[in-house]
C-alpha cells in the first residue's frame, strides 16, 4: 500500500510539472507554488497550493488546469485544489532549475 502511494505521489507530481502559470516559463512546481500534496485512503487528492501573487489574473486557469490533470491520473478518486495565500510566496521558493531558467543564478 505504501508503494501504491508513493507511486500515485510521483504521478501527481509529474503531472504538477506540466502546468504553466501562462505568464512565466516555469512550471508550477518548480515555482514553489505547491505546498502540499495530500492523498486520502480512498485515493482523494487535496493539492495546497499559491499564487505568485494575490491578483493573479490566471488563477481561475491554473486551479482548473491543475485538476483537469490530476483527475486524468487512472487513480485519483477526486481533486479539491486550496489556494493559500500564508506563506506568502518568494522567489526563495523557486527550485534551482527554476532560478536557472529565469536568470536569478
Amino acid at each position: 500500500m505504501e508503494n501504491n502511494l508513493m507511486a500515485l505521489e510521483e504521478d501527481i507530481v509529474r503531472m504538477l510539472k506540466t502546468v504553466y502559470d501562462p505568464e512565466i516559463p516555469v512550471n508550477i512546481y518548480d515555482l514553489g507554488l505547491i505546498y502540499g500534496v495530500d492523498i486520502d485512503d480512498d485515493n482523494n487528492v487535496t493539492i495546497t497550493m499559491t499564487l505568485t501573487a494575490p491578483a493573479c489574473p490566471a488563477a481561475d486557469f491554473i486551479k482548473e488546469d491543475v485538476i483537469m490533470r490530476i483527475e486524468s491520473i487512472p487513480d485519483v478518486k477526486s481533486v479539491d485544489v486550496q489556494i493559500v495565500f500564508e506563506p506568502q510566496w518568494n522567489q526563495d521558493m523557486l527550485s534551482e532549475e527554476a532560478k536557472l531558467e529565469l536568470g536569478f543564478l
